[in-house]
């Protein structure tokens, strides 16, 4: 490898300084952004150390190095956070987190309005966040707007304009919502005083905002303004019912952010807590997706860097699991061991351990859709179909020479069942054993209810039968005018051959196919549905048909006989003197003689 080799060959002329450094390939473009204490060590191990195999590849595909000197490590550090997002380098750490986080926008405008957005908008406008929690920004907007009632038109607002009375007051202002900076009712300066007093809550230091309303408060009780003063309470009231929904740790933290990590093969995942006059007042978290084998030192001083940068912190105090390799200036960095801030050390360490069982639990759910839009992609393939199935439907018919005829629908979405939308059908029209039959009313029935509610049809129908149960669907089909719009197949048992209509000859597919496996667990299904449902509707007309037939016996007496002994069977087995007991002499002797007539006792453990 000459470029290798080139390369190599310069690093000991690289300085013994801190800076950052870039592989570059034969396109001169950059593969890798790295930062260093010292740029002649780092880049040196490159070739003195074993390297995992992408950093072999990487270092295969570098054409040249170029390197900056900077005054310190913690300038190296920022330098590199910028170049990577500016360049977005192959072989770095991919930043992976929601780009739909909430943020709280104070407008850059006259009067500024508050809100929440999710668009990040480089028109000098002030972004807070970002936040985890839809709800608690909510809940943090409507203290604000309970405390300051700043508006929320979207009124061009300006000096001139409402010098010159061009606008109205609206209802927010009568219900008391709004000080109507639109007529002039409260000037520029005090507005933007109270957006000061806004961005101090918003950063978490209600402390400053409650000591400036109590001494409100008190000014307004000594000059006997009582009804000024208690509004100022109601408002100190808000802000204390605010901060006890807050999780508040030693007061004495006063101003800190936390930074918990965990990892797994390829990620690392952290969560961050930023802890304001004792309170947790945000939380955010990300995955780092590592490209090459980085010290995870390494990765945690670009994550702090890089959240830090994002939610605006100017924290003078870090609390770590362990050290980064390259620190801020002019910020502590601590690993507490015990006490309060070991406290937040290990909640934030839990709910990045969260954090990653929820972002594979996502992976792990994404993988199983692209899983099974594959499978309905081969399915379609070895179908022919048109389009691909997500939505299935089978049909089997159940009956004993003829009786209790029943059909069964099962419907499958994405390749799974979907059990709510199972059907039974009890066959009408059908007298005997005649599957044919029974398949075209099923058919014609389940779809012309279908059309006539204006629902969805399946792309694919399943017929468990061979040539002849699929012949009678498609009968029922083309009376509807369906064909063409759906596929039809049939699956014969045997050799598990798929029909199509028309088609004399099978289609065999491979008994390890996706798409055969799919349609035997239709099948398989569609048949466990309706025997189910064949066997109970059997026993039902067993259980109760010999009784019904007796003349002479009516409800009242079937239903003390069967409260009395349980079943059908038991009645038939019982002696004619314990019947007397119960329905008396004649009655006894009825039934008696009409179970001896039918020489039959009722059975439940034939086969289906």
């Amino acid at each position: 490898m000459p470029e290798k080799d080139t390369i190599k060959s310069t690093v000991s002329g690289l300085p013994d300084k801190p800076g950052i450094y870039q592989f570059i390939d034969a396109s001169g473009t950059i593969l890798y952004v790295g930062k260093a204490r010292s740029l002649r060590k780092r880049v040196g191990s490159y070739f003195t150390k074993n390297q995992s195999g992408k950093t072999q590849v990487m270092l295969s595909r570098a054409a040249d190095l170029r390197h900056m000197v900077v005054d310190n490590e913690s300038d190296a550090l920022l330098l590199e956070n910028s170049l990577i997002k500016k360049h977005q380098p192959r072989y770095n750490i991919l930043l992976k987190d929601d780009k739909t986080y909430p943020w709280i926008c104070i407008k850059n405008e006259h009067f500024p309005r508050v809100f929440l957005t999710r668009r990040l908008i480089s028109d000098g406008s002030s972004y807070h966040g970002p936040y985890t929690s839809v709800p608690a920004v909510r809940t943090l907007l409507e203290l604000i707007r309970q405390l300051f009632q700043i508006r929320t038109c979207s009124l061009p607002l300006n000096n001139r304009s409402i010098a010159d009375g061009k606008f109205k007051v609206c209802l927010e202002y009568h219900l008391g919502n709004c000080k109507a900076p639109c007529i002039g009712l409260i000037n520029e300066e005090e507005y933007n005083h109270q957006i000061d007093k806004i961005k101090q809550i918003i950063k978490g230091d209600v402390g400053a905002v409650t000591g400036h309303l109590e001494g409100l408060m008190k000014r307004y009780a000594s000059e006997l303004k009582f009804e000024e003063a208690q509004k100022i309470k109601e408002k100190l009231d808000l802000i204390a019912r605010y901060r006890s929904k807050s999780l508040i740790v030693n007061t004495s933290v006063r101003n800190v952010d936390v930074f918990g990590c965990s990892h797994d093969e390829s990620s690392m995942f952290i969560t961050y807590m930023k802890i304001v006059s004792g309170a947790v007042v945000q939380t955010y978290s990300i995955e780092l997706k590592i490209r090459l084998e980085e010290e995870k030192e390494s990765v945690l001083s670009t994550a702090v860097t890089e959240i830090r940068q994002r939610v605006s912190s100017d924290s003078p105090e870090i609390i770590v699991p362990y050290m980064p390799d390259i620190m801020i200036d002019g910020v502590k960095y601590s690993i507490p061991q015990r006490g309060d801030r070991h406290k937040l050390l290990e909640l934030a360490t839990r709910n990045a351990a969260f954090f990653r069982l929820e972002r594979q639990k996502k992976a792990a759910e994404r993988s199983k859709e692209n899983r099974t839009g594959r499978n309905l992609e081969k399915m379609m393939r070895d179908l022919h179909m048109p389009v691909l199935p997500t939505h299935i439907e089978c049909f089997d018919n159940s009956n004993i020479q003829g009786e209790s005829a029943v059909a069964a629908c099962v419907v499958f979405r994405n390749g799974r069942p979907s059990n709510r939308e199972y059907r039974h059908f009890n066959i009408r029209t059908v007298t005997g054993p005649d599957d044919f039959a029974s398949m075209e009313e099923v058919i014609y029935r389940r779809y012309k209810r279908m059309l006539d509610e204006e629902r969805t049809l399946p792309q694919l129908v399943v017929i468990d039968g061979g040539k002849g149960q699929l012949s009678s669907a498609v009968k029922s089909l083309d009376a509807l005018g369906l064909r063409g719009r759906l596929t039809v197949i049939g699956i014969a048992k045997k050799l598990e051959e798929i029909y199509f209509p028309g088609d004399s000859v099978p289609l065999y597919l491979d008994k390890n196919s996706i798409t055969l496996k799919i349609i035997q667990h239709l099948r398989n299904e569609a048949h466990r549905f309706g025997i189910n449902f064949h066997r109970g509707k059997r026993s039902s007309k067993m259980n109760s048909s010999l009784l019904d037939e007796i003349p002479g016996i009516g409800e009242k007496t079937k239903e003390l006989l069967l409260k009395k002994f349980g079943s059908v069977k038991k009645v038939a087995a019982v002696p004619a003197e314990e019947l007397e007991s119960v329905v008396g002499k004649k009655k006894a002797a009825i039934i008696t003689a009409a179970f001896q007539n039918h020489n039959t006792i009722p059975r439940n453990d034939y086969n289906s």
